[in-house]
C-alpha cells in the first residue's frame, strides 16, 4: 500500500444500495466495486475514522424507493459512535442532512468518496465537500454508474468508465482522485493534520 495519499478521517459511502449493486439495474462490474468499498469500509473502521453510510431516498416507484428491497444498504453497519446512516433526499448528502453537523462534530477536515452514481449522488456529495473546504479523496476504483444511453441527434452511447471519469475531471484539481481505492489511508477524524 503506498503511504503517498495523507490519512483522511472519515469515509462518505454514497448510496451503496441494493438496487445498485445487485439484479439487473446494477452498475457494470457491480461485484468489483462492492469489494472496493467493502476494504475500504473495514480499513476505515479499523483504523477508527468516521463512516458514514449515505442512503438515498428515492420518490415513489423509484427502485430506491424508501423502506423497498432495493433501498436496503449492500454493506452491513456496525452503528455506534464512529459509524451512522444519513438518510438523503437529494443527490448532495449535504442538502437537508446531518452530514455537515456530523463532520465538524467530529472535527473532520479531510475525507474520503465512495460509491454511487459518479457523475450523481458522489460528484454531487464531493463537490460541496469541496467548497466547504474539505480535503476530498476519490478513489477511482471505488465509485461507478449506469452507461448513458444513446440519444438521437445527441450522440452514442457513452460507456459507464468514461462517465466516471469525467465526473472525477469535473470536479477540478482540488479534489484528489487516487487510481486504487487502496492508496487511500484512514486515521482518527481530527486524530492527524488533515483528516
Amino acid at each position: 500500500m503506498s503511504n503517498s495519499v495523507p490519512p483522511v478521517g472519515a469515509l462518505i459511502v454514497v448510496d451503496v444500495q441494493s438496487a445498485f449493486v445487485t439484479g439487473p439495474g446494477a452498475v457494470p462490474d457491480a461485484v468489483r466495486l462492492a469489494g472496493r468499498t467493502a476494504d475500504l469500509l473495514a480499513r476505515a473502521r479499523a483504523a477508527g475514522a468516521l463512516v458514514v453510510h449515505l442512503q438515498n431516498d428515492g420518490p415513489p416507484g423509484a427502485e430506491d424507493e424508501p423502506h423497498t428491497p432495493g433501498w436496503e444498504l449492500h454493506h452491513p453497519v456496525e452503528e455506534g459512535p464512529l459509524e451512522t446512516v444519513i438518510r438523503k433526499p437529494h443527490d448532495d448528502g449535504f442538502a437537508e442532512t446531518a452530514l455537515g453537523e456530523l463532520l465538524v462534530g467530529h472535527g473532520v477536515r479531510a475525507l474520503a468518496v465512495c460509491g454511487v452514481m459518479s457523475e450523481m449522488c458522489v460528484q454531487a456529495t464531493a463537490r460541496t465537500a469541496l467548497a466547504l473546504d474539505y480535503r476530498v479523496v476519490l478513489p477511482h476504483d471505488a465509485h461507478a454508474t449506469q452507461d448513458i444511453p444513446p440519444a438521437q441527434g445527441l450522440g452514442d452511447r457513452v460507456p459507464a468508465a468514461v462517465v466516471s471519469r469525467v465526473a472525477e475531471w469535473a470536479l477540478g484539481s482540488d479534489a484528489e482522485v487516487v487510481a486504487r481505492a487502496a492508496d487511500v489511508v484512514f486515521g482518527p477524524p481530527g486524530g492527524a493534520p488533515g483528516a
